[in-house]
């Protein structure tokens, strides 16, 4: 598939900026790899909203390149999957060791720019999210009831 020079200088920038926040580096003696997300996150809250604001950097560059609302919608859901759990003090900066989601957002564009794979709109991903975070929150509402009603 040939690229604009534009989408190509944008698609790099997003690949760099990847693998930045995700495997620059890696623990001596061993296969595993993290990056800035990891090492910026341990400063609290500051730290989690500044590698939120680079991945929503990277999720601007990939609208402004054409990515499908299928693409876009999966990607946000794995910034905010990565931005929830990564809020919890050291269990998020090891859930970001391991979850990677740069890396992943990055192979989702490769997939969608060098296979047209991820086409499409974003109900697909939207409506499955809503419907679960309705049942979380319906959960917690009978959770509350239930714990207000055993104290009184």
């Amino acid at each position: 598939m040939i690229q604009p020079a534009s989408q190509k200088r944008g698609l790099r920038e997003i690949e760099f900026l990847g693998k930045l926040m995700d495997s620059q580096f890696r623990i001596p003696g061993t296969e595993i790899r993290f990056g800035f997300d990891s090492i910026i996150g341990l400063i609290p809250v500051a730290g989690d909203l500044s590698t939120v604001a680079v991945s929503g950097y990277m999720l601007v560059i990939l609208a402004r390149n054409g990515a499908s609302g299928f693409l876009l919608a999966r990607m946000v859901l794995n910034v905010a999957i990565d931005a929830l759990i990564g809020m919890i003090p050291l269990v998020g900066d090891l859930f970001d060791i391991a979850f990677k989601a740069n890396m992943r957002n990055l192979r989702l564009m490769q997939e969608h720019y060098q296979e047209g794979r991820h086409r499409g709109s974003a109900w697909k991903v939207i409506i499955p999210v809503l419907l679960v975070l309705f049942a979380i929150a319906a959960g917690i509402v009978w959770l509350g009831y239930k714990l207000f009603s055993a104290l009184f």
